[in-house]
């Protein structure tokens, strides 16, 4: 869109200019209004169009007047009528700016949509929450980014954080992320808080704390494979144990940590990647008390943990003193918003956890740091997490209805599944052939740390972008299920 505003010259001396926001100019002809009407509706109709956008700075009304050849009077009358209209918020020291609620005001369409069409292929390799059938949540969002956007002093982005705030988070944020992690661990302390860019960050700040190249670290059978490769990368050792439908098995880590006296255990407790499993509660106790007795450091990544309405406390409500518990928002709010809180076992705890980041990381960026701050505290977060939790239940109904049960293992707040193939499949055969239908998925080799690998798929329902791609995927599924390779067209 070509712009009518004049341009900036190199004697440009109004404030404005100068401090670099740029000057807006209404376009005031044919127009038969009172020239503060005018301006008032010259604002709201650049909302429209797009050329003011919510959060952008305003000129000054001096700058204004003088460049309109206006009277001051005119120009603030202007003002005022646009703020009495809900287009323009005034912060003392700050400025004038179009405010977030415009949108909504002016019934504005959003200035970007949400892609929902089909993809060329259905990606589930990367196990993320399905998009909120919920437009009216995606203008709370816009509002909230905008919010967290005024929030940031602009100078922090223009240089590199101060060494004792570079890593660990700003005192907001890591108070933010204790109110989050309070529905999983009741009180939590921001001094034991450390956030972090991302999981992947978190578990390779904490690994390299923990352990050093050629010690061992224990697992499930089946785990994630960001902690395989990471710790593939710092030269681990991993010890993978056996696993039941319920998870983690107490006994067989009791047994690999006495054979192999690990550094850390890492584990997923709840809603296991990728079997599901939800490990009881006598299991946690159990677990506890193991580490406690060897004095064994528990890496918990709870990332899916506030999907379940109901869930078992934590293992770091059991063994406070030896568990870093890991949450985030990728899993649960946003995947694109990259924000990781770890609690520490004690504030010291967190110190070292947070010069580890600073060797891996440096730190945390402000802008997601800030907006997940936002998002929480205005309770976009709550209200995101309850959406991806609906949206998940009505996908799982979905996989009950068109997928043999004998088949699959799933939780019906998890957007992932667990699927067993029957004997006439193998787990390379199915993929191979799901890939020429046009979906992509992960076979258990990819979560494989001990024992032979079982014949299964992690299904990623949050993959589709639409319910109906979601159906149409599993309807695939199920057709190939009843089929043996060779009617599938699978060279055997």
């Amino acid at each position: 869109m070509q712009s009518d505003i004049p341009a900036r010259t190199a004697e440009a001396s109004d404030p404005a200019e100068q401090s670099g926001s740029g000057i807006w100019q209404p376009d005031l002809a044919n127009r038969s209004k009172p020239v503060y009407l005018a301006i008032a509706d010259a604002i709201a109709d650049d909302v429209r169009s797009g050329r003011l956008a919510a959060g952008h700075r305003m000129p000054p009304q001096r700058a204004l007047a003088d460049r309109l050849g206006l009277d001051l009077t005119t120009v603030s009358r202007a003002y005022g009528e646009a703020r009495r209209r809900g287009l323009l918020d005034a912060r003392v020291g700050q400025g004038t700016f179009i405010s977030v609620q415009t949108s909504l005001a002016l019934n504005v369409p959003p200035p970007t949509t949400v892609r929902r069409e089909a993809a060329a292929i259905i990606d589930m390799t990367m196990n993320q929450p399905p998009l909120p059938d919920a437009p009216d949540l995606l203008d709370r969002v816009r509002q909230g980014l905008a919010q967290a956007m005024l929030r940031i002093d602009p100078q922090s982005l223009l240089r590199y954080p101060d060494t004792a705030t570079a890593a660990g988070g700003l005192e907001e944020d890591r108070r933010a992320g204790a109110h989050w992690l309070s529905r999983r661990l009741g009180t939590a302390d921001a001094g034991r808080i450390v956030v972090c860019p991302g999981t992947q960050s978190a578990l390779l700040a904490l690994l390299s704390m923990l352990a050093r190249p050629g010690d061992t670290v224990c697992t499930e059978a089946l785990t994630y494979p960001g902690f395989k490769a990471i710790a593939g990368q710092l030269g681990l050792r991993v010890v993978g144990v056996a696993m039941d439908g319920d998870g983690l098995d107490p006994d067989a880590l009791r047994a690999a940590v006495e054979a192999h006296a690990p550094k850390a255990l890492y584990c997923t407790p709840t809603l296991h990647n990728p079997t599901t499993a939800t490990l009881p509660a006598h299991r946690r106790a159990a677990i506890a008390a193991i580490a406690r007795d060897h004095g064994i450091p528990v890496i918990e990544d709870d990332i899916y943990g506030v999907l379940p309405q109901d869930a078992p406390p934590p293992i770091a409500t059991l063994a406070p003193d030896l568990t870093f518990h890991v949450t985030g928002l990728a899993k649960c709010v946003a995947p694109g918003l990259r924000i990781t809180y770890v609690a520490a076992p004690d504030a010291r705890q967190a110190m070292r956890l947070a010069a580890a980041q600073r060797a891996t990381m440096l730190g945390t960026p402000p802008i997601p740091a800030a907006v997940a701050t936002q998002w929480i505290g205005d309770g976009t977060a709550d209200a995101l997490l309850a959406a991806i939790r609906a949206e998940a239940t009505v996908r799982q109904r979905m996989a009950r209805d068109l997928l043999p049960s004998s088949a699959m293992t799933a939780h019906p707040e998890a957007f992932h599944l667990w699927l067993r193939l029957p004997p006439a499949w193998t787990r390379g055969e199915f993929a191979a052939h799901l890939r020429s239908r046009g979906i992509a998925a992960a076979v258990s080799d990819t979560f494989l740390t001990a024992g032979p690998a079982p014949e299964a798929l992690r299904i990623c329902l949050g993959a589709p972008v639409t319910r109906a791609d979601c159906r149409h995927m599993l309807e695939i599924l199920a057709d190939t299920l009843e089929q043996s390779p060779a009617l599938a067209g699978i060279v055997i």
